[in-house]
């Protein structure tokens, strides 16, 4: 599937005209849309060809094969560029399927979806994330050969395989380029290999107006290894394909550094009068310029979607080299197997993402009356869990010690020549070090999972899962099993200030659909949060976790913690079993409902208090349960918890208060801010006074307070 040397490269008539046709597609497929984006394919033809028939291990027929190399195409705007391979190796979309591209229901739509269609190894289209996902893939890839087969020479095991990524102008100006390249040129990633579109337009024609930097020598800076192929040479246009086959034969025998090929195309190529401009970018050439096109290419311009059947079984022949690729893989695989069957066991559970038996054994159990924040709690399940969860590693941007992220006495992700006396580490460690860069982070978090096998988590403060959002919307889009760790929950971080402390943050990111939002109350609930994150494998999760200490539970008192794996419980209940008042926390601010329930009881006002951990958890109960934790009946509710109170309505009703902060917060230690924040149980019995009267229960009330 790959060329051999310089020499023996060959360049066919037959590929000459896949190549024609490859642009022909791709005019005829967004003239039929109406919308789309046609530049690029046409240009990019003969590279996406080459790769996909003479580069990437892959066959078509197993579009799952662990021993396939990945493609990505972080361009994802162009997405026929990925489309017509698919169609023309044979991954079953057919010429209905380019017919109907972006439409209602079809296997083409605008941009790559993961899961949807076959081949799509990650949903593109946000610029730059894409890139970000290739970095991921080959780091899980090295971790799983750490896992699985260690000490086999390099680029001799079976588990050696080559992630290639096509990204474009607009993937390089966006940031989360630079935080992913970076880290790729620091991990020493010579499994990866970006081919670096250059073709000076974007949206608003020439580049120019916003690109001045020298790409190539800003990712020499990196340390990646670099090569420029450039078809324009002495102003003329010129496809050498022969010249970027030898480079991506450098870049493959380039094992100690991720490679880079800057290839300088022109957009549109080659459309007489719409090529090298943004209107070729995004948008259909009309009906007379693809005649022109078709004319130039010599085909029929009076048909459209033509592909000769000679073309077609040329490119098909892809097919049988990848199954005889595939098939002396399985011949090793299974002498692999035989040799290290507990591996082999290993390896088939992971890859199916089931969690080891009586795994949960290793959980700790938290004392109760103790004092420890749900980080440091969460930090101790990690170090417990670790042993017997090989697939199951992570790190933070550079907040280890304040995340607690590190699983105690696991080495570091990190070429030995980079590892520190804090961080020891190998090339095969658990630890990873994202640095200060979560928005690299989420995106590499994707493609570590993505990648298939090993579950990945990432941690920062809560604050900064803005700078995530866009990789987690993803992870929640293309329903990956990623778990974000984000501690320092809330104004009680404490004395950083409104800078650092997350106000809008948790509605924000219940907004998403598909995330699992987790606050958990205690160190108990946050073991069975753990446990209920990693029990699922269709969708990610974020823990958000208190710097502040909480008291443990007591248990026999309260109802148990197990509870949490539904999101929302009884936690305590009101003395007669008849609540008049129902309060809702979440986090830290349970304890001070669990306050307010003794003064309201006290009082004579039966109280129910709920423990509301994860509100997705809880709305996926059926109504019976969601309706004997929060009975209709009872009208009188109040919300408790340290942010904006939008989406409490919800759950407290028209006769409902919330406790909330609707500011932003202050630079004091946290009992303080609480205090004068009105985080208190008296705030909450106010509260509960207020919701009362206004269900027709109680007297005149009291004030509400802050």
């Amino acid at each position: 599937m790959s060329t051999h040397s310089d020499n023996s490269f060959e360049w066919t008539d037959l590929d000459r005209r896949a190549v024609d046709v490859i642009r022909a597609l791709a005019m005829d497929a967004v003239e039929e849309a109406g919308s789309g984006h046609p530049g690029t394919a046409m240009s990019l033809a003969p590279a996406a060809y080459l790769l996909f028939q003479r580069f990437l291990r892959h066959d078509p027929t197993d579009p799952r094969w662990p021993g396939r190399d990945r493609f990505v195409l972080s361009a994802g705007h162009s997405s026929l560029t990925l489309y017509i391979q698919l169609f023309l190796s044979g991954y079953g979309l057919s010429l209905d399927d380019l017919k109907a591209l972006r439409k209602w229901g079809s296997q083409t739509p605008g941009h790559p979806e993961y899961g949807h269609t076959r081949g799509v190894e990650t949903t593109t289209g946000p610029l730059g994330q894409g890139l970000g996902n290739a970095v991921g893939m080959a780091m899980a890839a090295r971790r799983e050969r750490g896992i699985f087969d260690p000490d086999t020479a390099p680029g001799k095991s079976l588990f050696d395989h080559y992630i290639w990524a096509i990204a474009s102008d607009g993937d390089i100006e966006e940031g989360i380029s630079h935080e992913a390249s970076a880290l790729a040129a620091h991990q020493r990633l010579g499994n990866l290999t970006v081919i670096y579109d250059d073709n000076h337009i974007s949206i608003e024609d020439d580049t120019a107006i916003a690109l001045s930097e020298d790409v190539d020598a800003r990712y020499r800076a990196y340390g990646w290894h670099v090569q420029r192929v450039d078809w324009t040479t002495d102003g003329d246009y010129h496809e050498n394909v022969e010249a970027l086959a030898q480079a991506m034969e450098a870049a493959k025998a380039e094992t100690d550094r991720p490679s880079f090929i800057a290839l300088r195309t022109i957009i549109g190529w080659p459309a007489p009068n719409k090529k090298n401009t943004g209107k070729a970018h995004g948008a259909a050439l009309g009906e007379e310029e693809v005649a022109a096109t078709k004319r130039i290419l010599g085909l029929d311009p009076n048909v459209s979607f033509d592909v000769p059947k000679d073309v077609l079984a040329h490119s098909r022949e892809v097919i049988t080299r990848g199954r005889a690729l595939h098939a002396e893989w399985d011949q090793k695989f299974q002498a692999w197997r035989a040799a290290n069957p507990e591996r082999a066991a290993e390896f088939d559970r992971i890859s199916a993402r089931r969690l080891p038996d009586s795994w949960t054994a290793k959980l700790p159990e938290f004392e109760a009356g103790k004092q420890i924040a749900t980080r440091g709690a969460s930090g101790e399940i990690l170090t417990a869990i670790g042993p017997v969860l090989p697939e199951l590693w992570g790190g933070s941007a550079d907040l280890a010690e304040s995340n607690l992220t590190t699983m105690k006495g696991e080495p570091s992700f990190i070429p030995e020549e980079f590892q520190t006396k804090d961080w020891p580490g190998n090339r095969y460690g658990r630890t990873l070090h994202f640095g200060i860069r979560e928005h690299g982070m989420g995106a590499i978090l994707n493609g570590i999972a993505l990648h298939g096998g090993t579950r990945p988590y990432g941690g920062t403060f809560l604050v900064f899962s803005d700078y995530m959002r866009p990789a987690v919307r993803l992870a929640a889009l293309m329903k990956l099993p990623v778990t974000y760790v984000w501690t320092h929950d809330s104004i009680g971080l404490g004395e950083d200030g409104p800078t650092h402390q997350p106000v809008e943050h948790l509605w924000a990111l219940r907004a998403i659909p598909g995330l699992d939002v987790v606050r958990p109350g205690d160190a108990n609930e946050t073991v069975v949060a753990w446990r209920t994150i990693l029990e699922h494998t269709d969708r990610p999760a974020g823990l958000c976790l208190t710097r502040q200490k909480l008291p443990v539970f007591d248990r026999g008192e309260l109802a148990s913690a197990e509870g949490t794996a539904k999101g929302g419980y009884i936690l305590a209940e009101a003395s007669d079993h008849q609540p008049h008042v129902i309060l809702i926390a979440t986090g830290s601010e349970v304890e001070i409902a669990v306050e307010a329930r003794e003064i309201l009881e006290a009082k004579g006002t039966p109280t129910r208090v709920v423990s509301m951990p994860c509100v997705e958890w809880f709305l996926s109960q059926d109504e019976a349960y969601r309706n004997h934790v929060l009975p209709p009946s009872v009208r009188a509710r109040v919300s408790v918890e340290a942010g904006i109170g939008l989406g409490w309505r919800a759950f407290v009703g028209d006769c409902g208060e919330s406790v909330s902060l609707e500011h932003f917060g202050a630079s004091s230690d946290y009992k303080t801010l609480f205090q004068q924040f009105g985080f208190t149980a008296d705030r909450v019995v106010a509260a509960a006074g207020s919701s009362l009267i206004k269900a027709g229960i109680g007297g005149r009330g009291e004030t509400t307070g802050n």
